[in-house]
């Protein structure tokens, strides 16, 4: 590990973590990570050196110029924190998912977590799924523990098969004692190109509620408002892409209840009163 910055003394460090590539359809994981530490204004503290973890020919580095001249960026995996208001520190970690020797690299990235003292994580992740773009985000959760309260949308996870990076580091922390939440958005794979901010938005509200503090959207909404329309624009210029889209509608309308539940609405209501600094009533 290349630490960039002393090593900070943190206030109940939570870890919120996702990967570019397999795990990150429509880039929605990965994007969360990038909105917090902009809008939360985190400090780099420490990256992976990806001389034992990537294949460069594979996860190329890439040529950029600033005004200090040309400089290399290698495909690695970085550390910030950020301290919110409340005073709770806010660990995040951006990562590319590497080419080789995962059990190495989790264990380097668990080791140093430990030293931070993170003892909850949140890890996302988005998934290509049969899920039509006009209905609100699937986002599945599973894992848990008394950091993460009593949620009932917490479940068990029943998965089997292919796994990606997310899930050998889940593995790795929940195996240190780390208190751990997987966190998924079904991206419709038929609009599967990045940048997908309708799933990421439905990932950072999971994540407020999850964690119970208010998250700065920024033009998030707006930015999801003009990515359905202009999916739904191309649609309709496609006759057979609007029937299956429909299917896709019929066969989630059948399957789900409304959201317009009385707890999706408490849920909002708490959401706007803690943008807006105010207390939820008890």
């Amino acid at each position: 590990m290349l630490e960039l910055d002393s090593l900070p003394a943190l206030d109940r460090p939570v870890l919120l973590a996702a990967f570019e590539g397999w795990n990150d359809a429509g880039e929605a994981a990965s994007s969360v990570i990038t909105h917090l530490a902009e809008s939360w204004g985190a400090r780099q503290i420490a990256e992976i050196d990806p001389e034992d973890y990537y294949d460069f020919q594979v996860t190329r580095p890439r040529v950029e110029r600033d005004d200090e001249g040309r400089k290399i960026i290698w495909p690695t995996t970085r550390i910030s924190v950020a301290r919110l208001d409340s005073g709770r520190d806010v660990v995040l970690l951006h990562g590319i998912e590497p080419n080789m020797r995962w059990r190495g690299f989790c264990r380097e990235l668990t080791d140093y977590l430990a030293r931070l003292g993170v003892r909850s994580a949140v890890l996302l992740g988005a998934l290509l799924a049969d899920a039509p773009h006009t209905r609100p985000v699937p986002v599945s959760g599973s894992g848990g523990g008394s950091a993460f309260g009593d949620d009932p949308t917490l479940e068990p996870s029943s998965y089997e098969g292919p796994t990606g990076i997310l899930g050998v580091l889940q593995d790795r922390l929940e195996a240190g004692g780390v208190e751990t939440v997987a966190l998924w958005a079904q991206v419709p794979h038929y609009v599967s190109s990045p940048p997908n901010p309708k799933a990421t938005l439905a990932l950072l509200r999971r994540v407020e509620d999850l964690l119970d503090l208010a998250v700065p959207l920024g033009e998030l909404p707006e930015q999801s408002r003009a990515w359905e329309e202009g999916v739904n624009e191309l649609a309709e210029q496609d006759s057979e892409v609007a029937d299956y889209v429909r299917t896709l509608e019929e066969a989630k309308d059948a399957t789900e209840l409304p959201e317009a539940t009385g707890e999706s609405i408490a849920r909002e209501f708490e959401r706007y009163l803690r943008r807006r600094g105010m207390e939820p009533p008890v």
